[in-house]
């Protein structure tokens, strides 16, 4: 019998693009949900929008929109990218709208009738600048566990701790760098404490993968606390039915927008459709469907515990497993916008096919947690040899054998026992795929493309073709090869759905039948072939990387740029080497990304400096920067290793004050951070950055440039 299955993946923000990172959330589950599809089975995938909280609110009022404008926007924008990925969704919807509403009231009224909601007074971040209450991952701090610096007011990334804006440590407001005032207010909790003993069983189920239980087992260890699901005015989102003036918390109807979701497609397809689609069979019982969510590890907390506690109160089924993925990184970092590294969706498109990147996803994809490298030679190297010189080309090298012979293949194969050795391979790559496991997918894949190519070298059909007395020899190899090419790309057809419908048409089938493979194509007309993929041009590849447009800095941040220094000779040394890590710009050309920036005092550098105009000055990113950490560099007298935070990412910068500093001085110091300074490899590590000071050359005093009280890192220094 075919299964009956809902897949989701994660509701993306509608106050932002979408990037990379989701399309590599929504490649992995479009790839599952086309697979299952051709296994014949009954697969819907449902999203949407995730369409409320203050962020969007805020972003709305930056723009001078209404928040319902920025959602329309967002929505038309993602619904554009993520067809441009070729995602095949049943169904995108928008938690703003009506079904979400109707949902979200109904499971909070059976939880309250049900005693799972209790009411208290809390503790709450007003933001008295902004005039309104903090959501808690606008308000950052020191993590109250292990007093890690600049985290979130929900979850420490260092730790995992979770807590509330109240437990941190030196806790500031995002929006306003202001200090937040604590204010009572009555609010609801849901009681998720109430759940333990049957997300514990759950927990311990297959439903989850093993390090994901692993990171819960240490939540439950903590113990679980009840989850204050309502937010004050003003806020965007759907109001408490018996509380007014208050409103769902985010987290509370976004994942209803997946019910929402589904109920969106029931309405308008279910009627096309010649069997019941009920409501109760997808969300009250689990005999008869199973629901999966796809989604990335940093939310499983609330995929994992709030979300299976919600639906179970409500007396709905829990999920069958949600599995979660890594992050993704660009070249081995964080996406960066400073760097150029935060490709967003658009970005790709406007430059690249979708494809190649669906199948470099594909090849890196487990079905573990580990992050995934975008690194963009491999990319570039990876598609361009699997793609066009090992799968297109058996395609291509075949197609002329049989044109040159009417366009009819062979009625019989000279190698049908090699035929059904590619063949036996659906059920064991069938597995991979359903286990996610797409990486060894592809690897199997690309292992079969090498011996159909290999069996054409072998073979020679070019040659034979030369003497009119073996064309019916080469037709009959050609054959073979075209029907290896047909197998490989009935295996692919989930990652590259465009490829296998132009393929289709070419040798006039479909591949929409998992086990058509069982059967080659015989004596049938095909048509002529054109050319199914192209080599990725690397010039658009690098393209993808491209560094913005500086901002404004100032004239001590130019570290050599400038000149400002020539006069003056820097410290310890007076030269820029990786020895020392101190710039001091004494040729007038940039020093590197290492070590500090140096200027002279009183007017002693004064006569030495050239003029400079406004776009000149304009080419410096200072910022403000945090440092986390300060080490030794083994090897170095003068080196010392920071770690320093920018707010949207954490880089190293070596810097020469290791003589006038000592490690722990420097951890949680505010400095300033040239931004835009290109990496530079030392034999110590690569440094990203040069952190600013003073010094004095009658006493090689060197003295950190600083920020003000209430500057944040990532601020720009003007």
């Amino acid at each position: 019998m075919p299964r009956k299955i809902l897949v989701t993946s994660a509701l993306p923000y509608a106050n932002a693009p979408l990037h990379l990172g989701y399309i590599l959330e929504a490649t992995l589950t479009d790839v599952w949900v086309r697979f299952q599809k051709m296994r014949g089975n009954d697969c819907l995938y449902v999203c949407a929008d995730d369409a409320h909280g203050t962020p969007v609110m805020i972003s709305a009022q930056r723009e001078g929109i209404t928040p319902e404008q920025l959602v329309a926007r967002s929505a038309a924008e993602h619904r554009r990218d993520l067809e441009g990925f070729l995602i095949g969704l049943d169904q995108f919807h928008s938690t703003h709208s009506s079904e979400n509403r109707r949902l979200t009231e109904q499971l909070y009224l059976a939880e309250r009738d049900r005693g799972y909601i209790t009411r208290r007074s809390v503790r709450q971040a007003y933001d008295a600048q902004a005039g309104l209450f903090l959501p808690d991952r606008y308000v950052r701090g020191v993590c109250p566990r292990c007093q890690s610096p600049d985290q979130y007011g929900d979850s420490c990334e260092v730790c995992g701790s979770t807590y509330t804006p109240a437990d941190l440590l030196e806790p500031r407001s995002v929006l306003t760098g202001s200090t937040p005032e604590w204010r009572d207010s009555e609010h609801l909790f849901f009681r998720l404490s109430a759940f333990d003993a049957m997300l514990r069983a759950y927990v311990a189920s297959s439903s989850l993968q093993p390090a994901v239980r692993a990171k819960l087992d240490e939540w439950f260890a903590v113990g679980l606390s009840d989850w204050d699901i309502s937010r004050d005015a003003p806020y965007f989102g759907i109001e408490i039915p018996d509380a007014p003036g208050k409103y769902f918390y985010v987290w509370f109807d976004a994942p209803i927008g997946y019910i929402a979701s589904f109920e969106a497609w029931r309405n308008s397809h279910a009627a096309a459709r010649s069997d019941d689609v009920s409501f109760d069979d997808y969300w009250r019982s689990d005999q008869r469907t199973e629901l999966y969510h796809f989604i990335g590890k940093d939310i499983s907390y609330f995929h994992t515990l709030f979300w299976p506690a919600v639906l179970h109160g409500a007396g709905l089924r829990r999920p069958t497993a949600v599995w979660a993925h890594g992050f993704l990184t660009i070249e081995g970092q964080k996406m960066s916008k400073s760097r150029g590294t935060f490709i967003t969706a658009r970005r790709y498109l406007d430059q690249l096919p979708p494809e190649p990147l669906r199948y470099y996803f594909a090849a890196k994809l487990g079905g573990g947690v580990e992050d995934i490298d975008f690194s963009l030679d491999d990319f570039l190297a990876r598609t361009n040899s699997d793609l066009v010189g090992k799968l297109v080309n058996i395609a291509s090298r075949c197609a002329s054998f049989i044109e040159r012979s009417g366009g009819r293949l062979s009625a019989a194969l000279p190698e049908p026992a090699l035929y059904e050795q590619f063949a036996r391979q659906a059920d064991a790559i069938a597995a991979l795929y359903e286990s996610r496991e797409y990486a060894a997918a592809m690897r199997a894949i690309m292992e079969l493309a090498d011996e159909a190519n290999r069996y054409i070298d072998r073979h020679k059909p070019w040659a034979l073709a030369k003497d009119p007395a073996h064309a019916e020899q080469a037709r009959a190899i050609a054959t073979q090869g075209i029907n290896f090419f047909r197998i490989l790309m009935s295996y692919l057809a989930p990652v590259l759905p465009q490829m296998a419908q132009t393929a289709g048409g070419f040798l006039g089938v479909s591949f929409e039948d998992w086990s058509a493979v069982a059967r080659p194509l015989l004596a049938t007309q095909i048509s002529p072939y054109r050319a199914l993929a192209r080599r990725l041009d690397p010039a658009a590849v690098a393209a993808l990387i491209e560094l913005p447009a500086p901002a404004p800095a100032t004239a001590a941040a130019t570290a050599g740029t400038l000149a400002a220094a020539k006069a003056t000779p820097a410290v310890a040394t007076g030269t820029s080497s990786a020895a020392t890590g101190i710039s001091t710009a004494t040729t007038g050309t940039p020093a590197a990304a290492t070590g500090t920036a140096t200027g002279g005092t009183g007017g002693a550098s004064a006569g030495a400096t050239q003029p400079i105009n406004i776009d000149e000055f304009a080419r410096v990113d200072l910022r403000v920067a945090r440092v986390e950490r300060a080490e030794l560099v083994e090897g170095s007298q003068k080196l010392l290793r920071l770690t320093v935070d920018l707010g949207s990412e954490q880089r190293t910068v070596f810097a020469g004050i290791r003589g006038a500093y000592q490690p722990e001085q420097l951890v949680g110091r505010l400095v300033v951070v040239v931004a835009n300074l290109a990496p530079r490899k030392m034999r110590f590590g690569v440094s990203e950055g040069m952190v600013l000071a003073a010094s004095d050359p009658r006493d090689e005093r060197v003295l950190l440039l600083s920020a003000d009280s209430g500057a944040l890192p990532g601020m720009r220094v003007r």
